[in-house]
């Protein structure tokens, strides 16, 4: 038996989203049809809005409403250092740590051959033109993921960075807070080492 036109369109949408599979695009859909209409129309509403009304920072590719973003336009935050991300949902997450207070770039991405992502596809040209531009930034802090990727990005901007004569530095990475060192794997330990600090 095949599903009513309308469900199988909704199940098809949402399983386009990131780590939906078939049952639960299915469960979801079910619940979207459960829904009354007002909540119906607030949902679609938003998910309207969400194109319409985003765009990205002409300054730091984060997804805002307002060019350029509140954090480009906050002159009280520290302007001499540029934490560069992958993406803008990362610069959320730093956000919420509440110990920095710096500047961001957001990449759009990382290095991958695999999936044809070279320099040209990323945020890079926006990076180096506004380090060129902005005599105020001293510290470039590249905050990619410890991936084989995230690594690779990470090398190709620090050798396109330091000839500028701007600091470059990488998140520690390392033993998370209450785990065993019998189970971690050598790359972590190894990280964990060569980043130590004093006591």
């Amino acid at each position: 038996m095949q599903y009513p036109e309308p469900i199988a369109k909704l199940i098809d949408s949402f399983m386009r989203l990131p780590g939906i599979g078939h049952k639960t695009a299915i469960r979801l859909a079910y619940f979207v049809v459960d829904m009354n209409k007002d909540d119906v129309a607030k949902f679609s509403s938003a998910l309207k809005e969400t194109k319409d009304k985003l765009m990205y920072c002409s300054i730091c590719g984060n997804l805002t409403d307002e060019d350029p973003c509140v954090i480009c336009r906050d002159k009280t935050r520290d302007q001499s250092t540029v934490l560069v991300v992958e993406q803008p949902r990362d610069i959320m997450v730093m956000e919420k740590m509440k110990d920095y207070h710096g500047l961001y770039h957001v990449l759009n991405g990382v290095l991958s051959p695999i999936e044809g992502k070279g320099p040209e596809d990323l945020n890079i040209k926006s990076l180096i033109k506004r380090l060129q531009s902005d005599e105020a930034i001293k510290e470039i802090i590249i905050a990619t993921n410890a991936t084989p990727e995230g690594e690779a990005t990470a090398m190709y901007l620090s050798r396109l960075v330091k000839p500028a004569g701007i600091k470059v530095t990488r998140l520690a990475h390392g033993l998370s807070v209450g785990s065993d060192i019998e189970y971690a794997d050598e790359m972590t330990l190894s990280r964990a080492v060569s980043g130590r600090t004093e006591m």
